[in-house]
C-alpha cells in the first residue's frame, strides 16, 4: 500500500502553490453566499433583511481583522508567501478585486429588499419625500432628542483633522459665510447608538428616514446664518490587530485594556463613501485620515453601515419572519430528577443545539452544580457569554454556596476583550479563583468540570461542548455537546484544567481526550494515515469532517494523500477552505459542502470508519493552524453506538441537503448543490428541528409503557446506552 500512495503522489508536488485555496478569497465566497440568503425570495422579507445585516457585519470583521492584519504585515515588509504563493499585498489587492466587482451586486440587493419593504409597509423615504407637515415634526423631534448630542468639529489650520471612531458615520460639511469666498470644513458625527436609532420614524406608521439625512437636512440648527456648499457621508473602519506581547506583561488584564485603548485610535483601513462624493472632498478624506485614495476608498450608492438594519428586522411584523424556533427540553433531562443522577445513570448524553435547549440541559447543569449540597467544586473554561448571563450568576451563586469555583477567562477572544475584563473582575470580587490560561495560548476549549460527592466518594461530572456558553448564540447557533460520568475523561479533564491554570507543561497523561496544542494535530493525522492503510476494494475507507474552516496545510495535504489513496473523504466547511476538490489523480475522492441557514453552522465533528469501528469526535477545534497549534482546544470521543449513530443521521442530512447546501468546486466557487428548491421543501436544519421533537415523542411514549408494564424494566432508545467506561 505504502509503494502505491509514492506512485500516485509522484504525479503531484503537494507543495505546488496552485493546489491550495486562498484562505481569504474563500472567505469572501463565503460571505457571498451569506449574501445569496439576502436574495433568496423564498425567504420571508425580514430574514433579506436579517442576512443583508450579517453580511455586512462580516464584512466590517474582515477589513478590522484581516485586512488589517495584512496592512501590519506589509507595513513591516514582510514578503513570506502563503502557501497558496501570495504575498500580504498581493492578497489585500486581490481581495479588493474582489470585494470592488462585487458591490454592485450587493447594491442591487440592497435596492431590491427596500423596494419589496415599501409593497408592505415599511417605507425607507427620502428626507425630501417627506410632506411639509412631516418635515416639521421630524426637525422638532431632531432637536429635541438629538441635536443636544452632537458636537460639531471644524477642521483647518487651527483645528487640526478630529478623530474619527471606528465604524462611525460621518458628515463632512463645506460652508462659509454669507458673502464670503473662502470656504471652511467641519465634521458632524452622526449619533447612532446611545438610544438614538439610524432609521428615524416619521408618524405612527413603518416608515422610516434615515439618521444621516435627517441631520443633513437640519444643519441650519448646527450651523445658523452660515451657507451650506456640500454635505458628504463617510464612515471608516479602523484595524482591529493591535494585540501585544503578553509573555513580556507583568499584568495581563492591564495589557488586554491596554489593547483595548490602542485598538480605539488604531491605523484606519477603509473609507467608505457615496460615489457622488466631490473629487476634492474624496482626496482630502484619504490624505487626512493615512488612506491611499485609489486602493483604500469604497463608494457605495446604496446604505453605509448595513449592520444598522438590525434595527428593521427586530420591527413587530412576524408575518415577514420565519416562525421561532423553541427549543425542546432534552427527552432524558427530566425536570423531576437531579440531573446529575441522570446523568450518572445514562453515563453519557449527547446534546444538538439550538434544536435542544441549551438552558434546560448547560444552564440547569451549572445552576444544580451551584445549589446542590453535595457539589464540593465546578471548573470551567469561559470563552464568551452574554454580559448578563446567567451563566455568570450560576457561578457566583456556587462561590457564595461555599464551593471551590475556578473559571479559566480568555481576555482575548476577538471583539469580547472588554466583556471578558468586566466579567473576570466581577468573578474574582465574588471569591471566585479567576485564571486566563497559558501564556502565548488562546484557550477555546469548552469545558466543564464537576466535583460532586456521591455516595461512593467523590465523582467527576463533565460537559464538553462545540460552542460557547452563551445562552443567545446557543439559540442561533447550531452546535453539540456531551454530559459525561467517565473516570477516564473526568481525569483527563482535571489534567486540563491544572495545565490552564499553572501553565506549567510538564509530560501530561491523557487517555482520552484530544488537546492542542500538544496532541489534537499529530493525533488527527494519525488518524487519517491509518485510514489510508486501512482502505481496501473489500473494506473502502471514509472521512467525515465538519468544521467552520479547513486552512492548515498539514490536514490539508494529509486528506490529498487520502484522497489519492482511493479514500472517499467528505467535508462539511462552513466558510474558509483551503482544499480544491475533484481534480483527478489528487482530489477527485473529496467533495466539500458548505450549509448556510437560519441557524449559523458552528459545530465541529471528526469522523474516521477506522475499518468498521467508526470513531467519532467532537469538541471546540477546527482544521487551522491557530486552533491546533495555537489554541488549547480539545476533542472527545463519542463513547457509545446509540450516540454515534445520532451523528451519522445529523452528517448525513447535511450532505444531503437539497436546500441550503453549497458544492466547492475546484475553481474555487461554489454552486448551489440543487438551484430548483421546491416551496416550503425542507433543509437539513428544518429536519434537525423535526428530529428532535421525534426523539422526545419516541421517548416519552417508551417511559409511558414502562409505567404500564409495572414491574417490566422499560428500555430507553439506543441513544441512551451506557459508555462502557463507566465511573466506580
Amino acid at each position: 500500500m505504502a509503494k502505491e500512495i509514492r506512485s500516485l503522489n509522484a504525479d503531484f508536488d503537494l507543495n505546488d502553490p496552485s493546489l491550495y485555496l486562498n484562505r481569504e478569497l474563500s472567505w469572501l465566497e463565503f460571505n457571498k453566499r451569506v449574501l445569496c440568503q439576502a436574495a433568496d425570495r423564498e425567504k420571508p422579507l425580514l430574514e433579506h433583511v436579517k442576512f443583508l445585516a450579517i453580511a455586512g457585519s462580516n464584512m466590517d470583521e474582515f477589513f478590522m481583522k484581516r485586512i488589517g492584519g495584512f496592512k501590519q504585515l506589509v507595513a513591516a515588509n514582510v514578503q513570506k508567501l502563503t502557501v497558496d504563493g501570495r504575498t500580504p499585498q498581493q492578497q489585500i489587492d486581490e481581495c479588493f478585486a474582489v470585494i470592488r466587482e462585487d458591490l454592485d451586486e450587493k447594491e442591487q440587493v440592497i435596492a431590491d429588499i427596500f423596494t419589496e419593504l415599501k409593497k408592505v409597509g415599511i417605507e425607507i423615504l427620502a428626507y425630501d419625500e417627506l410632506s411639509a407637515q412631516e418635515a416639521e415634526e421630524l426637525r422638532d423631534h431632531f432637536y429635541d432628542n438629538i441635536f443636544p448630542l452632537i458636537t460639531p468639529q471644524s477642521v483647518g489650520p487651527a483645528h487640526p483633522f478630529p478623530f474619527i471612531s471606528n465604524l462611525s458615520l460621518n458628515l463632512l460639511v463645506t460652508l462659509r459665510y454669507p458673502g464670503e469666498k473662502e470656504s471652511s470644513l467641519a465634521r458632524v458625527k452622526v449619533p447612532v447608538g446611545a438610544g438614538v436609532n439610524r432609521f428615524q420614524q416619521v408618524g405612527n406608521g413603518d416608515r422610516f428616514v434615515l439618521l444621516e439625512e435627517v441631520l443633513e437636512n437640519n444643519l441650519d440648527l448646527l450651523f445658523p446664518g452660515m451657507e451650506i456648499l456640500s454635505c458628504e457621508l463617510f464612515r471608516v473602519t479602523r484595524n482591529a490587530n493591535t494585540s501585544k506581547e503578553e509573555e513580556h506583561a507583568d499584568d495581563l488584564m492591564a495589557m488586554i485594556e491596554s489593547t483595548l485603548r490602542h485598538r480605539k485610535f488604531a491605523p484606519i483601513v477603509r473609507l467608505q463613501v457615496k460615489p457622488e462624493i466631490a473629487p476634492l472632498s474624496r482626496g482630502r478624506l484619504a490624505a487626512d485620515l493615512g488612506l491611499d485614495e485609489e486602493q483604500d476608498v469604497f463608494a457605495a450608492a446604496g446604505m453605509l453601515g448595513l449592520c444598522d438594519l438590525w434595527e428593521l428586522y427586530r420591527l413587530e411584523c412576524p408575518e415577514l419572519k420565519i416562525a421561532p424556533h423553541h427549543p425542546i427540553d432534552h427527552p432524558l433531562l427530566t425536570k423531576e430528577r437531579n440531573i446529575f443522577h441522570t446523568i450518572r445513570d445514562h453515563r453519557a448524553i449527547l446534546l444538538q443545539h439550538p434544536y435542544e435547549s441549551f438552558a434546560s440541559s448547560v444552564g440547569r447543569f451549572l445552576y444544580e452544580a451551584a445549589t446542590d449540597p453535595k457539589v464540593r467544586g465546578i471548573k470551567m473554561i469561559l470563552y464568551r457569554t452574554a454580559p448578563d448571563s446567567e451563566i455568570i450568576k450560576f457561578l457566583i451563586r456556587a462561590a457564595q454556596n461555599g464551593k471551590q469555583v475556578a473559571v479559566v477567562v480568555e481576555l482575548k477572544a476577538s471583539f469580547d476583550e472588554q466583556v471578558n475584563i468586566k466579567l473576570a473582575s466581577r468573578m474574582e470580587e465574588a471569591g471566585i479563583h479567576v485564571t486566563y490560561g497559558v501564556v502565548g495560548l488562546k484557550t477555546h476549549a469548552k469545558v466543564i468540570l464537576v466535583l460532586r460527592q456521591d455516595f461512593k466518594g467523590l465523582r467527576r461530572y463533565v460537559h464538553i461542548g462545540t460552542g460557547n456558553y452563551h445562552p443567545v448564540t446557543a439559540r442561533l447557533y447550531s452546535d453539540l455537546g456531551i454530559f459525561l460520568y467517565d473516570k477516564e475523561i473526568g481525569r483527563d479533564a482535571t489534567e486540563l484544567f491544572n495545565y490552564l491554570t499553572t501553565g506549567f507543561t510538564p509530560k501530561r497523561s491523557y487517555t482520552q481526550l484530544l488537546p492542542a496544542p500538544k496532541i489534537l494535530k499529530k493525533a488527527l493525522l494519525d488518524k487519517i494515515n491509518r485510514e489510508i492503510g486501512r482502505h481496501s476494494a473489500e473494506t473502502p475507507a471514509l472521512i467525515r469532517f465538519k468544521m467552520n474552516a479547513l486552512e492548515d496545510v498539514d490536514i490539508v495535504k494529509a486528506l490529498y494523500r487520502a484522497s489519492q489513496a482511493g479514500v472517499k473523504v467528505e467535508l462539511l466547511v462552513r466558510d474558509s477552505c483551503r482544499i480544491r476538490p475533484g481534480i483527478p489523480g489528487l482530489s477527485e475522492n473529496i467533495r466539500v459542502v458548505s450549509i448556510v441557514g437560519r441557524f449559523l453552522e458552528h459545530a465541529r465533528v471528526f469522523y474516521f470508519q477506522n475499518g468498521g469501528d467508526e470513531e467519532f469526535l467532537i469538541g471546540s477545534a477546527d482544521a487551522m493552524k491557530r486552533n491546533l497549534e495555537h489554541r488549547v482546544e480539545t476533542l472527545v470521543p463519542i463513547p457509545n453506538e446509540g450516540m454515534r449513530e445520532q451523528l451519522r443521521e445529523f452528517l448525513d442530512l447535511q450532505l444531503n441537503d437539497q436546500v441550503s447546501a453549497w458544492e466547492l468546486q475546484s475553481d474555487g466557487r461554489y454552486r448551489l448543490v440543487n438551484p430548483q428548491v421546491r416551496k416550503g421543501e425542507d433543509g437539513c436544519q428544518e429536519k434537525l428541528i423535526k428530529l428532535a421533537e421525534k426523539r422526545r415523542h419516541e421517548v416519552q411514549r417508551l417511559r409511558k409503557r414502562k409505567s404500564r408494564q409495572a414491574g417490566e424494566p422499560g428500555r430507553l432508545p439506543d441513544y441512551s446506552e451506557r459508555s462502557e467506561n463507566l465511573e466506580v
